[in-house]
């Protein structure tokens, strides 16, 4: 019988988890993996495509070529191209030979352009960081360390009902202080719950991340005007008409009032404006995704936790609209799984407990850990039958 109690001891110890007291979790995720990956594709694309525009700028000499006269020097062709790429304006003659100028300025301010989009997209990035870290920091070393506990409170809770179990002679004690206990709310946790009740009136969390999610798509569709309304005019335009007629050039009259041109980087341009248009075409649904999640509860990591004692945040019904800061600090739980290490222990008590037989009579961790150490989840019939019997 001691060898018995012996192995449950020992079975309980293992089940503790470590005390993490004056350790800081170092690992926490402070960013939800989505999150993650859109900041990468929103900021890190136009950076990329910054790099192929330099590239071909550096490789490929001149973006321009300008069809100068056979009788132009080194120097006046030079100038010529040096000019057209300056000005980029388009000398456009309409139906009454008139002449419209049009500013191909696009085309040069391509890389600078991309370089300010990657700027503007990291925004809403440095919001979250400065905003919403710190608290969400705090909230979840908070959560974690109390779930934990709370976890290694039910294994202490059994071990104290196992030495009780060996030092009382007589049964009825036992089960009657046991059943004492559960009906009183002993084993309530007051603190973890009225916090995270707290966090469910609280809105500062969720107006951040709003905010976030709704300046990405903001930007986006700012990228779409700007792509719309400059690209698009030029996006087929591959020669211009120049006018030289300056400077150096400005006295000499066998110079053509127009030179033609014409944009050697134009495939680099075009690249350049369908993928942006694709890459943020393809963002669009995954911000909007991303936003539609704090419209529902994710009550799976809730739902484990149920098998703590007197933890009922789901069956007392506190979890109402899903848009505060509760919600999002259940999203974040489920990212930093892994610092969660009660998690992994319930999970696998919840399904032990659905392939158990005695179902009725386990609702909680300190209920299966009993059973496993030996005791009966509830009081035994022949007990029941006995105070029957004494009082009829």
């Amino acid at each position: 019988m001691s060898l018995a109690h012996t192995a449950a001891e020992y079975m309980l110890s293992d089940a503790l988890l470590p005390d993490r007291r004056g350790l800081r979790l170092k690992g926490l995720r402070l960013e939800l993996p989505l999150d993650r990956m859109i900041k990468f594709v929103a900021v890190g694309f136009p950076l990329l495509l910054m790099s192929l525009a330099f590239a071909q700028e550096f490789s490929s000499g001149s973006p321009i070529s300008c069809f100068s006269p056979s009788n132009f020097s080194i120097r006046q062709a030079a100038y010529v191209d040096s000019s057209c790429w300056d000005s980029l304006m388009h000398h456009e003659q309409d139906e009454l030979g008139q002449y419209k100028l049009k500013s191909l300025w696009p085309h040069k301010a391509l890389p600078y352009s991309l370089l300010a989009l990657a700027v503007v997209m990291y925004l809403p990035v440095l919001l979250w960081q400065y905003a919403a870290v710190p608290a969400l920091s705090s909230d979840l070393l908070f959560i974690i360390s109390e779930l934990d506990k709370s976890y290694n409170r039910s294994i202490r809770l059994v071990q104290h009902m196992v030495k009780i179990k060996l030092k009382s002679s007589d049964p009825h004690v036992f089960w009657d202080e046991l059943e004492k206990a559960r009906k009183e709310r002993y084993f309530e946790f007051p603190l973890l719950e009225r916090y995270l009740a707290c966090k469910q009136r609280s809105h500062s969390l969720v107006a951040t991340y709003l905010l976030r999610n709704s300046l990405l798509l903001l930007f986006t569709s700012a990228t779409y005007l700007y792509l719309g309304h400059f690209h698009l005019d030029i996006f087929f335009q591959k020669e211009f008409s120049c006018s030289v007629k300056t400077g150096l050039l400005s006295d000499e009259t066998y110079i053509p009032d127009f030179i033609t041109c014409r944009l050697t980087s134009l495939s680099v341009f075009q690249v350049v404006s369908l993928s942006s248009v694709a890459i943020y075409t393809l963002l669009v649904p995954v911000i909007i995704y991303n936003l539609t999640r704090l419209c529902r509860w994710d009550k799976r990591l809730l739902s484990i936790y149920e098998m703590l004692p007197a933890f009922d945040l789901l069956s007392r019904k506190m979890l109402g609209c899903p848009i505060n800061d509760l919600n999002v600090i259940l999203l974040f739980l489920r990212a930093n799984i892994s610092e969660l290490i009660s998690f992994s222990w319930l999970s696998v008590l919840c399904v032990l407990k659905d392939t158990t037989t005695q179902k009725h009579n386990i609702d909680t961790v300190v209920d299966f850990m009993t059973l496993l150490a030996g005791l009966e989840p509830s009081k035994p019939k022949h007990l029941i039958h006995r105070v029957c019997d004494e009082n009829p």
